[in-house]
């Protein structure tokens, strides 16, 4: 696939290394281009792009930024109309021990509204950046599984492809608005490894099905 990952932070390196390596065609943009281009320099079937249409021609849109970026970066790259948006977000405080917002609405239904036309597809938002560097198998042998919520089946099973081709297990989580129940998992899922001490090399799954 054609994957534009928008952000060069832990996340946004994490998703070049692994896209590349499954062999996918990834361009990645960022803010500060600079940081984009020395991203990229470090993988094959990877480049740094401008962010100015740069969602043309592609297949997925990784949004790999904080949730408070998220609108305005979206809107750098272009028509969005159609396109399969991979939101990873999570509305964090500045502590990273709570989410400013929930119950009502998610990060990922509030960019959806900041991106009309998009098919927003929440995914890998309770992936831990250290994870999914790393690959998708755990210490125990265990697969990481990604849980993906979405209003459009054939964005979804996209994305689940997607994660599946870089070694991932995945779960269907239903519509896009199950992403109130999946922001506050990423949550305990860093409480667990920051707050409890218990090491970023974890991840949430469920058993039995």
């Amino acid at each position: 696939m054609k994957v534009l990952v928008i952000g060069a932070g832990n996340m946004g390196s994490g998703f070049v290394k692994q896209l590349s390596a499954a062999g996918h065609s990834v361009s990645v943009t960022a803010r500060d281009i600079a940081k984009a281009t020395a991203v990229a320099s470090q993988f094959a079937n990877a480049k740094a792009v401008a962010a100015s249409n740069a969602a043309e021609g592609q297949d997925v849109v990784i949004l790999a930024t904080g949730y408070g970026d998220a609108a305005a970066a979206l809107q750098s790259v272009g028509s969005l109309q159609g396109k399969v948006v991979v939101d990873i977000t999570n509305p964090l405080t500045a502590d990273y021990m709570g989410l400013t917002i929930g119950h009502s609405t998610s990060a990922a239904e509030e960019i959806a509204k900041a991106a009309p036309g998009a098919l927003v597809v929440k995914a890998f938002n309770t992936v831990l950046a250290q994870v999914l560097a790393q690959g998708a198998s755990l210490a125990d042998g265990s697969k990481v599984t990604v849980f993906v919520a979405g209003d459009s089946d054939t964005a979804k099973a996209t994305v689940k492809s997607l994660a599946e081709s870089i070694g991932f297990a995945t779960k269907d989580a239903g519509g896009l608005k199950n992403a109130r129940y999946l922001e506050p998992v990423a949550g305990l899922n860093i409480y667990f490894a920051y707050g409890a001490g218990h090491g970023t090399a974890i991840a949430p799954a469920w058993q039995g099905f």
